[in-house]
């Protein structure tokens, strides 16, 4: 190799290890890494702000990433020694293999944390619940977002059960001014998470259910799952057309112009549908089979905050993060960010209408999480992301019902010994 090169190639290295220290942690400031990043503003305006009132000693950078990016990137953040000081934590499986390879330090001892139910705790601690590794914010609903004068045009009210459900979307497509239903395969995840997910704790009984699959007493070959395929795939006569091609911006997007006439959602949309819908619109929750006596809700325990095991400024991450098990935190992340419900004990008044109604569904319906979470996607494949492609491949006609329940079952019998 001649000088030159090396010169050249010396050049390059240093030139990429200047570029990664302002991603790296540094004495003096708090950096939080988070998926979400369409809530910069609200960090910076509102929470940061907050804090600061009470610490302004400590200054506090909010630095997100892509959602899709996010799990691989703070993976290597950690692998290089870049990671920011709070990361912010998806539930069960992926956060505790950070916390396996000593990425995130135990929080335990943080002040503040029994403002935490056990349940709420559950998403984020060991298998035994000996520790805790992040400190719980909020979790998200499945429902269902409808537009309430595509509805009046129809003249269709709120469906209580399935069957109500259909009929109006029936009727809806057949007045013919709105799209029936705003979704798209192309992305995958959302024929899971707003499909899958959303109406099938109806089926498999919610917690009973998710349990059931967990200890291998219920597989994805029983009848509640190929009921939950076989009512995902009639989705696709109420879907745009060439619905196989639209992401799930664009399905946002089809909504929010007033296009269509429901939405299937997670609570996390009302904020995007509060500043660009100029028109009313509300919630309902997944409807259950006519004669049904229990209703059951996807109510998933979905962010948290944990601290860098190797922080610089531990001492001052730990002091935002016993501030944020506090009322002032759990009122204004609420209020803030409609939609993220908190899960601390605190009470806490929601502003927002929607928000409120898909809040109140606690009250009736029973509540579980997503079935994907918690144990079961820790092999290969990963049970969540072949949920993704099986949904989508449900709604698109290209496996029946029970091939998916096959397909979704053969995948985790090849690493999970209940399913063998």
């Amino acid at each position: 190799m001649s000088n030159k090169v090396f010169a050249k190639g010396l050049a390059a290295a240093l030139a990429a290890s200047v570029a990664l220290v302002p991603l790296m942690a540094s004495a003096g400031e708090l950096v939080i890494e988070s998926w979400r990043n369409d809530d910069i503003d609200i960090w910076n305006d509102q929470i940061i702000p907050a804090f600061n009132k009470e610490y302004p000693e400590i200054k506090v950078t909010f630095s997100p990433t892509p959602p899709t990016d996010y799990n691989a990137l703070i993976n290597a953040k950690f692998a290089g020694g870049t990671a920011g000081d709070l990361i912010t934590c998806r539930p069960f499986d992926a956060s505790l293999e950070l916390y396996k390879q000593g990425n995130l330090a135990p929080l335990d001892d943080i002040k503040g944390m029994d403002n935490f139910s056990d349940v709420a705790k559950s998403a984020w601690q060991t298998d035994d619940g000996s520790a805790t590794f992040c400190l719980p914010m909020a979790s998200v609903i499945h429902g269902f977002i409808y537009n309430k004068e595509a509805f009046e045009a129809a003249g269709v009210e709120v469906p209580k059960t399935r069957e109500e459900f259909y009929a109006a979307l029936d009727k809806i497509k057949e007045e013919g001014s709105y799209i029936p239903m705003a979704m798209g395969t192309a992305d995958q995840w959302e024929a899971a998470t707003m499909g899958f997910q959303n109406i099938g704790p109806n089926y498999w009984k919610g917690e009973e259910g998710r349990k059931a699959l967990i200890d291998g007493s219920q597989k994805f070959t029983d009848k509640p799952y190929i009921d939950t395929f076989t009512e995902l795939a009639s989705w696709s006569n109420y879907l745009p057309d060439g619905y196989e091609a639209i992401s799930y911006p664009d399905a946002q997007n089809l909504f929010s112009l007033g296009r269509a006439a429901v939405y299937p959602a997670g609570s996390w949309d009302i904020s995007l549908f509060n500043s660009q819908a100029d028109f009313e619109f509300g919630a309902f929750p997944p409807p259950p089979a006519a004669g049904s006596d229990t209703c059951y809700i996807s109510d998933h325990t979905d962010i948290a905050l944990g601290l860098n095991a190797k922080s610089p400024n531990a001492a001052e991450a730990k002091i935002f993060l016993e501030w944020m098990t506090g009322s002032e935190f759990a009122s204004l992340y609420s209020n803030a960010l409609p939609g993220f419900f908190s899960l601390s004990n605190h009470k806490v008044e929601i502003s927002d209408p929607v928000a409120n109604e898909f809040v109140s569904w606690r009250q009736k319906c029973e509540s579980t999480i997503r079935n994907s979470y918690q144990i079961l996607s820790r092999g290969t494949p990963n049970l969540e992301n072949e949920l993704w492609n099986i949904s989508a491949q449900v709604i698109n006609g290209t496996v029946t019902p029970e091939e998916a329940g096959k397909a979704t079952e053969a995948g985790l019998a090849k690493w999970y010994a209940p399913h063998q």
